[in-house]
């Protein structure tokens, strides 16, 4: 489902993202799109910094949302955790809950020093159905 080269194209947007959270989508290919947590744009968090929350807003959230009526539809929606831990945190789960789209979710962890781990996480009820070590993230 996701291929190698789209794993290492997430790494290295997380990697160039840091010390804020990297976030994007995937159809047929990797999205970057740009984190707006440090607009306070977050819908339910938006004191948080950049650095521990994403959102993605404005024409991103519209080609993102439009892309489900489209051949090649978002199947993907994955960001960082600057902690170096890759996991679906509470904020993660509500806000994919309320937002409904019909995606898995990815969380890539990095720190300073690199990545560390990615993670997949099932659409609907977020139980991890895959994970990879550093070594494959690029």
């Amino acid at each position: 489902m996701i291929s190698p080269a789209m794993l290492r194209a997430i790494g290295a947007h997380a990697k160039a993202c840091f010390p804020a959270e990297c976030c994007g989508y995937i159809t047929d290919r990797v999205v970057p799109c740009t984190n707006a947590q440090a607009e306070g744009l977050h819908p339910t968090a938006p004191e948080r910094g950049a650095d521990t929350g994403f959102v993605i807003a404005g024409t991103e959230l519209i080609a993102f949302a439009r892309s489900f009526a489209t051949p090649a539809p978002a199947r993907v929606l994955y960001h960082s955790h600057t902690n170096g831990r890759a996991y679906f945190s509470e904020i993660d789960r509500e806000i994919a809950r309320n937002a409904g789209y019909p995606v898995d979710h990815l969380v890539i962890g990095v720190t300073a020093t690199g990545l560390t781990e990615a993670a997949l996480f099932q659409s609907g009820d977020f139980v991890e159905i895959a994970r990879w070590a550093s070594e494959v993230l690029g």
